[in-house]
């Protein structure tokens, strides 16, 4: 088939490599390079620099708003009706407009089992509400965000140590496989096309460095869910020995902890200890509200790589269990109301 691409960030990229092998790429439709960096230097997006090293024959375009007159027409001049069979849009980043989708046949590939999670944060809502499972939707295009008709989905077990970036970039790898079935089906005219359940509607809002936070009064659970479910961005940082550091994954599964940990676990559920304070050092325990416990996997401490929390236990010289002279508390704060929205 042949196939315009329109979208920004890396989410797309292998979808955009699968076209690229099995598809007609025609032409490729991104955002205008942005100042990034210190320097603020010009900087094309992802796709940008992925059509300049892996399809550098495919013509590029980076309207600054796709919608005006003039863009429409170049643009449908190029990839217009009759010109391509599809339009495959991922993360484009500018709502498309009724003039310019005219005639066309366009597909959108979001990160959420649709209807959950319309809106811009779909991975990161999916983990920070605890989902069981989520996944990806081929979409038709809508003039309300994420309302198109479904075309087809695939599914993803959340695992409680997952974060939103491991999260990301499995369910960029499902995409292109899914992505390929319904143009396969369009183009065998066997399109099955689901109107979505208005009443399961749910929407993840956009997260900003205001997000940033966990409060271990919370139990384990939500803890869990917050560290992750912002890991990498905007990240949960807290303060621990008056020096802030960056949690980046943690579990409540305890499954593989020492029996000398286990003991401290146990202690903890019968006589809540303080909140934020560590029970077992290398294993990284944390007491969290109603006796919970959360296990910090990795951080990250000013100026220093990520490590796993045994390593920076190791380094930071950790005692193995609290004493009434040695307590190591994490303290968050709470400026925020909770960040997933209900429907």
């Amino acid at each position: 088939m042949r196939i315009a691409f329109l979208g920004a960030g890396a989410f797309g990229i292998p979808t955009l490599d699968m076209l690229r092998q099995r598809h007609t790429l025609v032409a490729v439709i991104t955002q205008p390079d942005k100042p990034s960096g210190r320097g603020k230097v010009l900087t094309p997006t992802d796709v940008a620099q992925w059509a300049a090293i892996s399809a550098p024959d495919v013509p590029v375009f980076k309207p600054a708003n796709i919608n005006e007159p003039s863009e429409i027409e170049s643009i449908r001049a190029l990839v217009g009706p009759g010109r391509v069979d599809a339009w495959v849009i991922i993360a484009f980043g500018q709502k498309l407009s009724p003039e310019l989708l005219d005639g066309l046949w366009a597909i959108n590939l979001h990160a959420s089992l649709l209807p959950r999670w319309r809106g811009a944060g779909p991975v990161q809502a999916a983990v920070l509400a605890g989902d069981a499972d989520t996944g990806n939707s081929v979409i038709t295009i809508a003039q309300r965000m994420d309302a198109g008709l479904v075309l087809g989905q695939s599914k993803r077990v959340l695992e409680p140590h997952i974060t939103s970036g491991d999260l990301h970039d499995l369910l960029s790898a499902d995409g292109p496989a899914l992505v390929d079935a319904v143009l396969q089906q369009h183009g065998a005219n066997a399109d099955v096309a689901i109107v979505q359940d208005e009443a399961l509607v749910t929407r993840a809002r956009k997260l900003s460095k205001a997000d940033s936070w966990v409060d271990f009064t919370d139990t384990a659970e939500a803890c869990r869910r917050r560290i992750n479910g912002l890991s990498p961005w905007p990240g949960v940082s807290v303060t621990f020995r008056g020096e802030p550091l960056k949690l980046l994954r943690s579990t409540t599964m305890l499954d593989d902890i020492p029996a000398s940990a286990m003991e401290q676990v146990e202690a903890h559920r019968h006589t809540p200890r303080p909140a934020g304070q560590i029970l077992a050092g290398a294993t990284g325990l944390i007491a969290c509200a109603e006796g919970s416990v959360l296990r910090l996997c990795d951080v990250q401490a000013p100026g220093k790589r990520a490590m796993k929390w045994a390593e920076f236990a190791n380094g930071a010289k950790i005692a193995g269990f609290p004493t009434d002279d040695d307590l190591f508390r994490l303290i968050g704060g709470r400026p925020a109301p909770a960040t997933t929205q209900t429907p």
